[in-house]
């Protein structure tokens, strides 16, 4: 046993110091392609930086991408740039979702910057969860057609997405989160957060007219009440009102979508974010 130890370590010593060797090898090349990549990173932001000094020339060169039909998205789901097969079943089947689908709703348009009318009582510069919503989305969500392109205004990049909508429920009043909220909305034990936190803002809806389907987010309350679970959640039909018992407003990137008149009918549903398809509504905003 004592005589082989040293013959045992002899023949070891030369293992361990070529182990040793490859391994600062390693090191070093390591070290090598970090380097490369770090100098490749820092030109890159360096040219980023010296390319769109402000967000004000990142936003011309978006609009210029729009421009050249790079997030053009076309209105037929056929033509509909992103889509795959089994995204088009999809939109068509309007997703699992949450609950059945709302038939029959009369549907009506609005938009933000609208300004109050008889048919519109509250002025749309605010929002029921946004005091501030016409600045934060950009600007004013111009309705008439010559001033739209690829579903969103001409005169500004929309910082929001321009595919909302607003249902007659608001789970906030007060500055509280209404008593009912966690009996009668579906997702409420998964999205609460806090008392007088809205869990409804940005939810995701599909709408249908025909065959088609369109995605957008919940973002106000309305038309003409607040109040009305029992159809938002429910199998009751919206209230009685000036809009021929309108029980759902959507905004002029959802109009162009579906191709809606000012008053028309549509289906309409929650769904889940994994839900939603590519499309237009997911190139906007959050």
């Amino acid at each position: 046993m004592e005589n082989g130890t040293p013959d045992r370590q002899l023949n070891e010593f030369p293992f361990r110091e070529l182990s040793v060797g490859k391994a600062r090898r390693n090191i070093r090349r390591l070290c090598f392609i970090f380097s490369v990549y770090l100098l490749t990173v820092c030109s890159w932001t360096a040219s980023g930086q010296s390319q769109y000094q402000s967000s004000t020339d990142f936003a011309k060169f978006a609009v210029k991408l729009r421009e050249n039909g790079l997030l053009n998205f076309k209105s037929k789901l056929g033509n509909t740039a992103g889509f795959t097969m089994a995204d088009r079943a999809l939109a068509l089947n309007g997703g699992l979702g949450r609950g059945p689908w709302k038939i029959g709703i009369v549907t009506t348009v609005f938009w933000i910057g609208e300004h109050a009318s008889a048919n519109n009582p509250v002025s749309n510069d605010s929002s029921s969860w946004d005091p501030n919503w016409f600045s934060n989305y950009g600007g004013y969500d111009d309705p008439n057609f010559k001033s739209r392109k690829d579903f969103a205004p001409t005169s500004f990049l929309p910082r929001q997405n321009p595919f909302y909508v607003a249902l007659p429920y608001n789970d906030v009043e007060g500055g509280h989160t209404k008593r009912e909220a966690k009996e009668v909305i579906p997702w409420f034990k998964d999205a609460f957060v806090r008392d007088g936190q809205s869990i409804l803002k940005g939810h995701w809806l599909a709408i249908r007219r025909g065959s088609r389907v369109c995605y957008a987010q919940w973002e106000d309350c309305g038309p003409f009440c607040t109040d009305h679970w029992q159809y938002v959640f429910g199998d009751q039909r919206p209230k009685a009102n000036l809009n021929q018992n309108a029980g759902l407003d959507v905004s002029p990137a959802v109009r162009d979508y579906l191709g809606l008149s000012d008053i028309d009918v549509c289906d309409w549903k929650f769904v889940e974010v994994r839900e939603v398809p590519p499309g237009p509504w997911a190139i906007w905003g959050q």
